[in-house]
């Protein structure tokens, strides 16, 4: 099962609504269950270097089922993730990405938010995802 379209546009919303709230201007991706883009939203002025990295925010948090940050933890030196942000054509490994998964604890896809500071984006890419469902699946088995 992938995000619908009418989830994605309630997502970018929502989103766009903290966005305004942190007085930031931010880009917002949704991707569904694939990896493929779903919907996409650059508020005016957002940096233009944002589109990408909200989109592979995205696509990073859905491939993994985790959100960006845990993967960034992971992935430090001596972590068991280590150099993982080179696989996939390039991951994004801090704050801003996060799964979407179903109340049935399905993953159907992701936001990447990208356009302030990590803090910021999450915040951002959190309020998103609340509108439609959770952002954690079930026990992963890189979870300690």
């Amino acid at each position: 099962m992938h995000v619908t379209i009418d989830d994605a546009q309630k997502i970018i919303l929502a989103a766009r609504n903290a966005a305004e709230k942190t007085k930031t201007k931010m880009c917002i991706a949704i991707v569904d269950s694939g990896a493929n883009l779903k919907a996409f939203h650059r508020m005016d002025d957002a940096w233009v270097g944002s589109i990408d990295i909200a989109i592979k925010k995205a696509k990073t948090a859905v491939f993994f089922g985790m959100p960006t940050g845990l993967i960034g933890q992971l992935s430090q030196p001596g972590g068991p993730l280590f150099g993982i942000e080179h696989s996939n054509d390039g991951l994004i490994t801090f704050p801003g990405g996060l799964p979407i998964v179903d109340k049935e604890g399905v993953l159907i896809g992701a936001v990447g938010v990208s356009g302030s500071s990590v803090e910021n984006d999450n915040i951002v890419a959190e309020a998103g995802v609340k509108v439609i469902g959770v952002s954690d699946l079930p026990a992963h088995p890189w979870r300690t």
